[in-house]
């Protein structure tokens, strides 16, 4: 047959190959985004093949220059937008992904960052070509998550499938594998008996009335660094007090997820280069049961950051072996950081076995009374101690205001009168008390309201992790009192810092910048609270798409969105809603004096990968 030529067999096979080389070419386009090779261990977030595959999904033209669609961003009339159907899911290997927080995308932008300053653990965010353009799956045999008050001590095994820390923790009684759930019979590093008991202990120690910690309502707010699995912060809820439990994606992966899959306030952070997201003077006490940090470095600049944050006479409770000086390193250790709060101004307000309790100033008096040059220095006086957002740490003493050394202390009301009682801190923004007083009235109506309208979907216990996307002085987390739910209100990076207010007010709360991504796990919240945040990221030309797929990350199966923002924005956002697999549950006109507003609440619905649905068969 050499040298032949058979017109039909040769046109046969170029269509043949021809056939062939388009199937591959799509089967590429499809799944390299999502799979990648073998040798690429992280995802390429918003690579271009990626973004072409999600402009594919949206309608858009692959021929696009790499700027982002204008539609993406203008929410305004006469936006001629398309409707999307569908989005790609992402690699079951990024059930867990955090963007801002990712390992991965270090090694990708080959980031030069000091390990032993902790940066690798500080947040990283993706550049808007990067970011990831697909929905988190949830891991296979994913279930509805247990209900508070039971989820405080078990948990299903199937949504955080990582047992490691219940062999590494196994003579601490951190947590439990038994059979189909993870148990956590409320053990810690330090109290292997239990966080009920440690926390008796405590409140014994400062000699509080009942053995009680919260100390009459005058104890509030707490910071629990380097917390684990957040059992601390868990029993501390029973005594009205919460607890910021923060802790990094470290070596003991997963324990801020763990705490807020058991519906315990949590956050992903860490004392490294800069300032944690919380003003100054927010938190009664700052607690460290083995942690694991090294306070005496940089001058002391960790222990600075604790006390900027902690309130006239906050307390600093340390439980650690260098409270009992068992070997010569350990003596080092505990006489250079007696050293060290010495000199910050700090006594002993009591020690016993392996805990010390040191107790902040109430005013500047021992601070003026230092001799000159006495490290650490005082921070200067043009420096905001509230600025945190990206700002980083400093190795000085952040000194009272005028009006917080004349009152030698905060000068805020006891639990729960505290939460509807003016904050001194109002002047700060020319907030009148009636302003004050106004706000908290409109949040009650607007939360009636919300709730009239979910109550079709939702019984007592079917919301319990909340975030307030744009809490302003916190009113909305107010007018949930008396439900069985936490608020983690979030303050705008770029805005009023109102932040202490809410502090002031006895509840807890991040700055953030809604342009990028929240640290936090996926499918951590039953309920977002959506402001007029569209509206404002519209405002800094930042992505609509970018912020409903964030939103997606961070809300559970079944969970809900309450969505408050003007008409455009609404459409926008209903464009989305089957690509999201969000589904309408109610829609009203806002029933106050801001009556261009519409009020409309989505849910997010079940859905499973198909290896996920298997495993559940």
């Amino acid at each position: 047959m050499r040298g032949r030529t058979d017109g039909s067999q040769k046109k046969r096979l170029i269509t043949t190959v021809g056939v062939v080389a388009v199937f591959l070419i799509f089967l590429y386009a499809y799944y390299g985004s999502f799979f990648g090779s073998q040798g690429r261990g992280a995802l390429e977030y918003g690579s271009r093949s990626l973004r072409k595959l999600g402009s594919s999904y949206l309608g858009g033209d692959d021929g696009d220059d790499g700027k982002q669609d204008e539609s993406l961003t203008k929410f305004g009339d006469g936006e001629d937008g398309v409707t999307p159907k569908s989005f790609p899911v992402c690699d079951d290997r990024y059930s867990e992904l955090i963007p801002c927080l990712d390992r991965n995308l270090i090694y990708q932008m080959r980031l030069k960052l000091d390990l032993s300053l902790m940066e690798h653990y500080e947040r990283h965010c993706p550049p808007p070509e990067r970011r990831y353009n697909c929905l988190i799956p949830p891991p296979h045999g994913y279930k509805v998550p247990i209900k508070w008050p039971k989820s405080r001590d078990e948990v299903w095994k199937a949504n955080i499938p990582h047992t490691h820390l219940a062999q590494e923790k196994s003579d601490q009684n951190w947590m439990v594998v038994k059979g189909d759930k993870i148990n956590f019979p409320g053990g810690g590093t330090h109290f292997h008996y239990g966080a009920d008991k440690y926390i008796t202990a405590m409140a014994n120690m400062l000699n509080y009335s009942n053995n009680i910690l919260n100390n009459d309502g005058r104890l509030r707010t707490m910071l629990d660094v380097g917390c684990g699995v957040a059992s601390f912060g868990g029993y501390l809820l029973s005594s009205n007090i919460i607890a910021m439990s923060l802790a990094p994606n470290d070596v003991h992966q997963n324990q801020i997820q763990f705490a807020l899959e058991r519906g315990i306030p949590a956050y992903l952070g860490v004392l490294g280069t800069r300032r944690l997201p919380y003003p100054s003077r927010s938190f009664e006490l700052a607690h460290c049961s083995r942690c694991r940090i090294d306070w005496l470095q940089r001058d002391g600049i960790l222990l600075l950051e604790l006390d900027r944050v902690l309130r006239p006479g906050g307390y600093f409770a340390y439980s650690s072996p260098e409270a009992y000086a068992q070997d010569d390193e350990d003596l080092r250790i505990w006489r250079e950081m007696s050293a060290l709060v010495e000199r910050m101004c700090w006594r002993v307000a009591s020690k016993r076995n392996q805990t010390v309790i040191w107790q902040k100033p109430l005013n500047n008096d021992c601070y003026m009374a230092r001799e000159p040059g006495t490290q650490p220095p005082m921070c200067q006086s043009d420096k905001d101690p509230d600025a945190v957002w990206g700002v980083l740490m400093e190795a000085c003493i952040t000194p009272y205001t005028e009006h917080d050394h004349k009152a030698s202390g905060s000068g805020l009301a006891p639990w729960p009168a505290r939460l509807t009682s003016p904050p001194p801190r109002l002047s700060d923004f020319g907030y009148s008390t009636d302003m004050f007083t106004k706000d908290i009235e409109i949040w009650q109506r607007r939360v009636e309201n919300y709730w009239s309208l979910l109550d079709s979907k939702i019984s007592s216990d079917t919301i319990r992790n909340v975030m307030d996307m744009k809490a302003n002085m916190g009113s909305f987390a107010a007018a949930l009192r008396t439900k069985d739910v936490w608020v983690m209100n979030v303050v705008s990076a770029d805005g009023p810092n109102t932040l202490k207010i809410i502090y002031d007010r006895g509840l807890i709360g991040s700055i953030h910048n809604w342009c990028e991504a929240y640290s936090t796990y996926p499918r951590t919240y039953d309920l977002l609270h959506a402001w007029n945040i569209f509206s404002d990221i519209e405002k800094k030309g930042c992505s609509g798409e970018d912020l409903l797929l964030e939103m997606d990350r961070i809300l559970r199966p079944t969970g809900f969105i309450i969505l408050k923002d003007k008409q455009s924005v609404v459409d926008f956002i209903k464009k989305y809603l089957t690509a999201l697999h969000w589904e309408v549950v109610a829609t009203s006109d806002s029933s106050d004096e801001e009556g261009d507003e519409i009020v409309l609440i989505v849910q997010k619905k079940m859905w499973l990968t198909s290896e996920s649905f298997r495993d559940t068969e």
